[in-house]
């Protein structure tokens, strides 16, 4: 079932690290504030632009194969 869930305000997101920053100021990861606020569950992937940063030239061999 999908639910939709409707937060206010203003979070405060750094930008690399996706990290939030609570109203205690302790920085915490995003993704465990939607799974403690939703039903929603997260996993692991590496988008092109990621992985051309991260991994330079593996999506080139990628293409060569």
């Amino acid at each position: 079932m999908f639910s939709i869930i409707v937060a206010t305000g203003i979070f405060i997101i750094a930008w690399h690290t996706r990290k939030y920053r609570d109203d205690q100021g302790y920085w915490n990861q995003l993704e465990e504030f939607i799974m403690e606020h939703s039903e929603a569950q997260f996993t692991h992937g590496i988008c092109p632009e990621c992985a051309e940063k991260l991994y330079p030239g593996l999506t080139d061999m990628d293409e060569k194969s």
